[in-house]
């Protein structure tokens, strides 16, 4: 009886040792998304203020190399993500360039990347409803 119950014990902790361990994500990219601003045609210049506001707002340092394109840096702890922002007036992209401390395998990436490019995404999409 005794036995059964440490055996149980132990299963359990496994168990939720298991469930607690996240592996590894393929990397989160967005890919043309619709600049969906309230007028018909925002500028340019616009669309490129609303995306560095959106990253401002979450902690990314927003860096515009040339027009249609910005570079985003985000450090947390040890951890950095850097990320192309591509975009005209029409849509958007967000795509991986490089990482430290996120575990990048070619592929692969901590989940916790693909949650931060998700948020940016959202802080976007939010910033340019305003244009």
């Amino acid at each position: 009886m005794r036995t059964t119950r440490w055996a149980a014990i132990i299963v359990s902790v496994l168990v939720l040792l298991a469930a607690g361990c996240r592996g590894n994500l393929p990397v989160y990219n967005v890919s043309d998304a619709p600049v969906a601003a309230s007028r018909a045609n925002p500028s340019l210049d616009d669309v490129g203020k609303a995306i560095q506001r959106a990253g401002a707002n979450l902690g990314w340092q927003m860096r515009q190399t040339k027009p249609g394109h910005i570079l985003g840096t985000l450090i947390v702890r040890t951890h950095t993500a850097v990320v192309d922002v591509n975009y005209s007036g029409k849509s958007y992209s967000i795509q991986y360039k490089d990482s430290t401390d996120l575990k990048y395998d070619g592929q692969n990436i901590h989940p916790q990347y693909n949650t931060w490019i998700q948020n940016l995404d959202r802080g976007i999409r939010a910033q340019l409803s305003t244009l």
